[in-house]
């Protein structure tokens, strides 16, 4: 099972520390945003399955933040305020929050309403969002989402199966990023590329990946195994728009 990367935004370095630290504690990676950009930069380095949004982050708003996101990305949103009129939660669900907890809650609680909000999107964060983008430039390479065209540096296109494809969105969505087997499982499933889930599995589809885009699939360049945990795609990946 993939481990959640949850995403902490509040104005308050107290109150960040505090909920990062609580969420890390209870098996979770717990990341901290102060305003709009860190959100950005974080959605934009790394996959994210959950943010817990403060409604009041100073001279932001957080319902705002969050129509924002909604527009562009089907990450699940949990709320967060000392304001908890059903004005307030109303207005949060009506630009496309998850859910709503007041402040002060139950850490118990938060847990139980994070579990909940997975289990009914099922959704891997971002990757839909993701899949939007038309094409992934990485090392010289290009991934054309639209077609699944992959094109060499020399400008030559290889012939992917349908689980390389699913395995190669995975990895381009999480540059830099240490993934287990299970992780990487969870995102292929998330892509609908559903097979093999087991670790043996996930090696050889690797494997097989690795001797379509790597110079040397012996010393691979990209997909790298990170001992201990599983691969890293050691490469930055540029993303654009049609």
């Amino acid at each position: 099972m993939a481990i959640l990367r949850i995403l902490v935004v509040d104005d308050d370095p107290e109150m960040r520390q505090i909920l990062t630290q609580f969420l890390q504690q209870n098996g979770t990676i717990a990341l901290a945003a102060a305003g709009e950009a860190d959100i950005r930069k974080h959605m934009a380095s790394g996959r994210i399955d959950l943010i817990l949004l403060d409604v009041m982050l100073g001279d932001e708003s957080g319902i705002e933040i969050c129509a924002k996101l909604r527009r562009e990305d089907d990450v699940p949103i949990i709320m967060v305020s000392a304001l908890s009129t059903d004005q307030q939660r109303m207005a949060g669900y009506a630009v496309g929050a998850d859910d709503y907890i007041a402040k002060p809650f139950n850490t118990e609680l938060l847990l139980a309403r994070i579990k909940a909000v997975m289990s009914r999107t099922r959704r891997t964060a971002s990757l839909a969002h993701r899949r939007r983008l038309t094409r992934f430039e990485f090392a010289g390479w290009t991934y054309d989402g639209r077609t699944d065209e992959v094109t060499s540096p020399q400008g030559y296109q290889v012939t992917l199966s349908q689980r390389e494809i699913g395995l190669l969105q995975a990895l381009l969505a999480n540059p830099h990023i240490p993934l287990t087997r299970e992780e990487i499982a969870a995102a292929m499933d998330a892509t609908g590329e559903e097979g093999d889930a087991s670790g043996r599995a996930i090696d050889v589809l690797v494997g097989r990946l690795r001797t379509k885009i790597e110079a040397n699939p012996k010393q691979p360049k990209l997909i790298k195994t990170q001992r201990g945990v599983g691969y890293v795609f050691a490469t930055d990946v540029n993303k654009v728009d049609a």
